[in-house]
């Protein structure tokens, strides 16, 4: 059963959603907006979070929020575009490529910039129209205890601990999830990158100083993303730098790194909005499935951010987890469904996402001269001239998805 964005009847189970980012509203909206499911959603902090992290919706997400009713309102507060730029830091030359060669492909034949925070408040926004729909900020889910009918959820909140039964928990409440590792203490496999990232926004117009949109600057020592983030010449920088380095002295890193990409560049020249120093992960749990409490998006699994297939793998969970929950709920499906929903979310991730996202974090902050180098540079300047290689490139992300 599909349903026109916002109508239909009261469902006859209903969903605890945990988390109140991208993974965790999306969700959300899918199963009350798309699918008539009863749905509560739980977000410890009082608040959207607003901290630099994921903004590029890769094109083949967009019909998933096309069909939750939210894209068009997400493109009017963001902005698509097609153009990319490698830059080789060394030697400034400069390899421009567009996503034009999708226009056979898909009719959103672009990627869309916008903050999470922004697409978190987009669907914030619908779900609290929506009679189906529950949302409750600076709750936090604090036990968890199942049965064959259900869960009962301990929640904590702005008016004290309560006991409240659903059919189902959905936990997409971050990397540091709650559910995931303090409630069902469930292994998180993998690594930790040595280096620390820093994510950074600020008001400063490279487009002015020959960068395009979105920009990958190759090199091992100030590689980093430089990307406009909204229409008001917003962008996020993006470095990478020694996690031993204490953050006493991160402004001034920051500005030394931003002259490395603007010679000359003065700090009246720019304005700092926000910073957020963090380690990066290559991580996923073991199942993504325990009983009637399932994992989706960062709680399921992480990884470095070069790519932007850490949010895409995440909206991807959301939109087969919401058509799996619609098979189960309202037209009967087995419970098994879940399982495949578990073994195939993780496949994807382990054998897919992370090893690119780790390639592609090796491309631009590993970018040491020699022959390794030489090979991964000759690609990309295909990408200027080859239309085959720019869609070899651009439809990578279908990969990641899953459907019924």
């Amino acid at each position: 059963m599909i349903l026109t964005p916002g109508e239909g009847p009261v469902g006859t189970q209903h969903v605890l959603v945990a988390g109140g980012g991208p993974a965790g509203f999306i969700t959300a909206l899918g199963l009350a907006g798309r699918y008539g499911i009863k749905v509560t959603l739980v977000e410890a902090e009082p608040q959207i979070v607003n901290s630099p992290r994921a903004m590029v919706y890769h094109w083949s997400v967009l019909q998933g929020l096309e069909d939750l009713g939210i894209l068009q309102e997400a493109m009017d507060r963001g902005f698509t575009k097609q153009d990319y730029s490698f830059v080789v830091h060394r030697t400034d030359e400069r390899i421009h490529w567009s996503l034009d060669a999708l226009d056979s492909v898909t009719k959103h034949p672009y990627n869309l910039h916008l903050g999470q925070n922004d697409l978190a408040e987009i669907a914030c926004r619908r779900l609290q129209t929506n009679p189906l729909a529950s949302i409750r900020f600076g709750t936090k889910i604090t036990g968890l205890a199942q049965d064959d009918h259900g869960v009962t959820a301990t929640l904590h909140g702005p008016e004290g601990t309560t006991e409240e039964r659903f059919d189902w928990v959905i936990a997409a409440d971050g990397g540091g999830s709650t559910v995931r590792e303090k409630i069902l203490k469930m292994n998180f496999f993998g690594i930790t990158w040595p280096e620390r990232f820093v994510a950074t926004n600020v008001k400063l117009p490279f487009e002015s100083y020959g960068y395009a949109r979105a920009n990958m600057i190759m090199d091992d020592v100030y590689g980093a993303i430089i990307a406009k983030i909204d229409r008001d010449d917003l962008w996020r920088v993006t470095f990478m730098e020694d996690a031993s380095l204490p953050l006493e002295g991160i402004r001034d890193r920051i500005h030394h790194f931003y002259q490395a990409y603007v010679p000359g560049l003065g700090r009246e020249d720019y304005e700092l909005v926000q910073f957020s120093p963090y380690r990066m992960h290559q991580r996923c749990a073991d199942t993504m499935r325990v009983g009637r409490v399932i994992l989706a998006g960062d709680a399921a699994h992480i990884t470095n951010p070069t790519g932007g297939l850490g949010l895409t793998s995440g909206l991807f969970d959301s939109y087969f987890l919401t058509q799996i929950m619609n098979a189960i709920v309202n037209e009967g499906a087995s419970h098994d469904l879940l399982d495949r929903y578990s073994d195939e979310r993780r496949r994807i991730f382990l054998e897919i996402a992370s090893p690119q996202a780790s390639r592609n974090k090796q491309r631009v902050f590993h970018a040491y001269q020699g022959a390794w180098f030489d090979r991964e540079l000759t690609q990309v300047r295909r990408l200027a001239t080859d239309r085959d290689a720019v869609l070899a490139q651009a439809t990578f992300t279908r990969q990641l998805q899953s459907t019924l």
